[in-house]
Order: C-alpha cells, then structure tokens, then sequence
C-alpha cells in the first residue's frame, strides 16, 4: 500500500501536467531606420505588419487594424467549424469577409488628443455545404459568439504601459 506522501506527490505531479501552459507574450519590435515596419511574435510564430505606402509605411503586410479586423474574422470562421464538426454538419468551407466602415488613417493622425476608434465593421459570412436553412441560421448565431468578438464587445482593459530597459550595458565605472 502506497504512503500519503507518494500519494501526494503523485496527485501534485499529475495537476502540474495537466495544468495550462503559462500564456506567453506577443511582441511587437520596430526597429530605427525601418519605418512603420513592425515584426510581430507569438509563441513560435512570426509575422509583419505595417502601414500602407500612402502614409509612410513600406506596406510589407496588413495594417494593424487590417490584424485585427483578421483576427476576430478568423475567429469567426473557427468558432463556427468547431461548432459545425462537433454537430457533424457537412459543412466544407466557411468564408468570412469583414471591413471597416471607414478608414482609420485619420485615427492615427488624432490618437493623442481624441478618444479613435474603427466605430462599425461590416461582416459577410458564407457557408459551403450541404446543408439546411435552420443549420445556417444557427451557424450565423454561432458566428455572434466568438471569443473574439465577445470580447471587443464587452470592452478590453489594457493597462497603462510601463517602460522596460532593454537589456543595455551596465556603464563602466571610471
């Protein structure tokens, strides 16, 4: 018969595999000389975001809101497959199309004095598929629950950003 402390360790390890890996950064680097050319990494991943030409970016990827206008698109359509496969729906393809009423260019011009922000987006969703009037009406509902879209509805706190010393030589005593 085991001990209470093996027990216990074996309880304490088998929680700690279970347990969520910690939720890791994503960095934005923008280096000097490089414009508005900005490297994004999240986990393993990387990508580029930039602004257009028009306003002085190099345009070597989508604008910022071009990011996130994807991110609660691609959310979207995720949330709706997840959804469509745990039903076992035939649904083949999901396309989400999404825009910003307006441009947001003026936003960064106006940042420093006035509350921006895009207002309004249009969304376009279509589904591929076999399948009945009531399976897409519910997949349009699905849709109006992503994570994503929840949150930017309800608001998102960011807190006031704190400067972090890059890591630089420590000054030589003379």
């Amino acid at each position: 018969m085991p001990d209470s402390s093996s027990a216990a360790t074996t309880a304490a390890t088998a929680a700690a595999s279970s347990a969520a890996p910690p939720i890791a950064w994503v960095e934005a680097r923008l280096d000097e000389g490089g414009g508005y050319t900005t490297r994004l990494t999240a986990r393993t991943h990387a990508l580029v975001t930039d602004e257009p030409a028009d306003v002085g970016g190099a345009d070597t990827g989508p604008t910022p809101y071009e990011l996130l206008i994807g991110a609660l698109a691609a959310c979207t359509a995720m949330t709706v497959r997840m959804y469509a496969n745990r039903k076992q729906w035939p649904l083949r393809t999901i396309t989400v199309r999404m825009r910003p009423v307006r441009a947001h260019a003026a936003d960064c011009e106006r940042c420093e004095t006035e509350e921006v922000s895009a207002g309004r987006l249009e969304r376009e969703v279509e589904f591929a598929g076999d399948l009945t009037d009531e399976q897409r009406r519910r997949l349009l509902y699905i849709a109006d629950r992503c994570p994503v879209k929840q949150t930017l509805e309800r608001g998102l706190q960011v807190q006031p950003a704190t400067a972090m010393p890059l890591s630089t030589p420590a000054p030589v005593p003379t």
